[in-house]
């Protein structure tokens, strides 16, 4: 079963344990500072003396003992846990249920994207198919000067032809760039779609079993299994929940940094002046270079072979179109809770 990696005080509540630590230590150490010289009296009777010796020895118990030391560090835990949960949502489910909102906001702004992004590729293509048309005619201009020994005119239309290749050819290799954003998104969109439907099934059945197992499962039923070494279902499966919230959150950061690179893409093209950044385009390299998606997956290996630069733009995918297709059975996250 996958679990989440993070251990206690790489946590919320970890870091509040470690506030809650230093402050301890700060203040015991005042206290030892200001209650010094009554300790030193207290050692010079055999009754201050022996309390002194039963506090050492209960302190030192505590930290031979496993089980007194599972049951203390359990108890702890569960405070700061408490005390974060008083300023912050660390509830799983409650983080679920967050990053669903925040997966439905993002598909209508991806949706948006896509759109505007189709809408620049129609105006691309247009460019090039204006520029292709004006190679050839200057081209029959540059042959029909030159068959009239009309050096300048022909010199003339030559190079406002080749200008107009060497424009088309920068234009192309844009397209292809833009093909390759635009069936990214549409990729990340569907994939998406299915995330936050397995993640709100997910959050509907397993908040009625976690009722459940809490009901069952007292916090002290708990701190004896993990004193007997048991695995306690109440902590596994909050776990589980924890394991599938980082999961989310990955998935969820990689959307949002995506839809980030492709509107700072898009901001850097003017197509009313053939005119576009490399800053834009150097970003978009960039990511095609990094390591494997978590939403993608395999997939982006595959959109990064697929695009390219034709005019077949009526095989580009369609996000409207493709909602309601069938989509598997099985829960991304079901796995987590095996």
């Amino acid at each position: 079963m996958p679990q989440s990696g993070k251990s206690f005080w790489h946590r919320p509540e970890g870091v509040t344990g470690g506030l809650v630590l230093f402050l301890a230590a700060v203040g015991g150490a005042y206290l030892l500072w200001v209650f010094l010289p009554a300790l030193i009296a207290l050692t010079e009777s055999i009754l201050g003396l022996s309390a002194m010796l039963m506090v050492l020895a209960a302190v030192v118990y505590l930290l031979v003992d496993p089980k007194l030391r599972t049951l203390t560090w359990y108890m702890y835990q569960n405070l700061m846990r408490w005390l974060t949960g008083m300023i912050i949502q660390i509830d799983p489910i409650g983080i679920l249920k967050n990053y669903t909102d925040d997966l439905r906001s993002n598909l209508r702004k991806m949706y948006r994207q896509i759109n505007k992004l189709r809408g620049q590729m129609h105006v691309l293509m247009e460019q090039i198919h204006i520029n292709r048309k004006a190679i050839a005619s200057n081209l029959d201009l540059a042959n029909e000067a030159r068959e009239n020994n009309e050096r300048s005119a022909m010199i003339l239309k030559s190079r406002k032809a080749g200008r107009l290749q060497e424009s088309n050819m920068k234009l192309e290799d844009l397209y292809k760039k833009m093909e390759i954003l635009y069936r990214v998104l549409v990729r990340m969109y569907e994939n998406s779609e299915i995330l936050v439907e397995d993640v709100e099934d997910q959050v509907k059945v397993k908040e009625r079993e976690r009722a459940a197992i809490h009901a069952g499962h007292s916090a002290m039923q708990s701190a004896m299994n993990m004193i007997s070494g048991n695995t306690d279902k109440r902590i596994s499966f909050d776990r589980a929940l924890e394991a599938v919230a980082d999961d989310v959150a990955g998935k969820v950061g990689e959307m949002e940094q995506f839809m980030e690179l492709s509107e700072n893409f898009m901001s850097s093209i003017d197509l009313q002046n053939g005119i576009f950044e490399e800053r834009g385009l150097e970003l978009l390299e960039k990511w095609e270079k990094q390591g494997e998606s978590m939403l993608l997956g395999e997939d982006k290996k595959d959109l990064l072979e697929m695009a390219d630069h034709s005019e077949k733009d009526h095989k580009l995918p369609d996000p409207e179109k493709r909602r309601g297709r069938k989509v598997s059975s099985t829960n991304q996250y079901d796995a987590f809770f095996d």
